[in-house]
């Protein structure tokens, strides 16, 4: 990857597409290429068809995706596994159509079997069945993955993908029922503390584990896998460490400063018991680790959250 390739970012106004673009810019890169929804569905094959033949990117980063948490994922499977099996088909079939030399494609730890043994490699995918709370959106992201590998396989293109764990930081999404764990709680604690609530009751047991990474890491280890010349078909990027929901409440709580108990409702769904990422195949494809701490990264997410929410610009989708 070269400082003067012209690189297409779709989903540049998400959480991990802002964040590469941040990233890109930091390192350099000044032809950037970004369009928004209204400017651009992807879930429209002749329009992605159409944009990529009058952009012609060098590469794509297929970055945008529906998302939410487990709450949105069961509510709406229909919407989560057409919208992002429609993204995926139409970016990489469009990349390949015009030329497009490599394309990363984004996927989620959540392609792994429930079961699966910890930590989870890269040869588990496909071996066992999938945690039932958010199957559509995994079943949507595995054939994003397999579209890179057999187009890679059939045509010889650069097509690959990248597996992150659970990602946190700016520009995150606070809805209140579609959010993701670590933006969930931010905001839980921080409304508990402003309406001095004496306790804040969250969803399961609080065993579950599950591993942080915050996306700026997240960014920057997408831009060394980029750097390959030959990369996995694809590959997992975590933080390495896992910790219990309860214990990362506990973290949050500390950070918002919220003064009361932290309770918890068995009655609702705990989703997958683990997702502890095996980081094997990354420690021995690229030099690269986390600069933030769970600590400190959840800190900087609400530094960003508190900025955000004053500005009016907090996402609450």
């Amino acid at each position: 990857m070269k400082l003067t390739d012209k690189i297409y970012i779709a989903g540049h106004s998400g959480m991990v597409g802002a964040a590469l673009l941040r990233n890109l810019r930091s390192e350099g890169y000044t032809q950037l290429l970004t369009c928004t929804r209204t400017e651009l569905n992807l879930c429209d094959a002749a329009a992605v068809d159409h944009y990529l033949a009058v952009a012609k990117p060098i590469i794509v980063i297929a970055a945008a995706a529906k998302v939410g948490g487990i709450h949105a994922n069961n509510t709406y499977p229909a919407d989560f596994i057409r919208d992002n099996l429609s993204i995926a088909l139409n970016l990489i079939e469009a990349a390949r159509r015009n030329a497009v030399r490599r394309l990363l494609f984004l996927g989620s730890s959540c392609i792994y079997p429930r079961l699966a043994p910890q930590p989870l490699k890269e040869e588990s995918l496909l071996t066992a069945s999938l945690e039932p709370t958010n199957e559509a959106y995994a079943i949507a992201k595995i054939a994003g993955l397999k579209l890179c590998q057999y187009y890679r396989r059939q045509y010889g293109l650069c097509y690959h993908s990248v597996m992150p764990c659970n990602l946190y930081g700016s520009g995150d999404n606070y809805h209140p029922q579609n959010s993701h764990v670590l933006a969930a709680l931010i905001r839980s604690f921080h409304e508990a503390k402003e309406q001095k609530m004496p306790e804040v009751t969250l969803w399961g047991t609080g065993t579950p584990r599950r591993e942080f990474l915050h996306v700026d890491d997240c960014a920057a280890g997408i831009l060394h896998i980029l750097k390959l010349e030959d990369p996995p078909d694809w590959v997992n990027l975590s933080s390495g460490d896992d910790i219990p929901i309860r214990e990362a409440a506990e973290i949050v709580r500390d950070v918002v400063g919220f003064p009361g108990r932290i309770s918890f409702d068995p009655s609702k769904p705990d989703g997958v018991p683990r997702k502890l990422m095996d980081l094997s195949l990354l420690r021995a494809t690229v030099d690269w680790r986390p600069r933030f701490t769970l600590r400190s990264g959840i800190a900087d997410a609400y530094t960003h959250f508190l900025r955000e929410k004053a500005s009016h610009h907090l996402r609450e989708h």
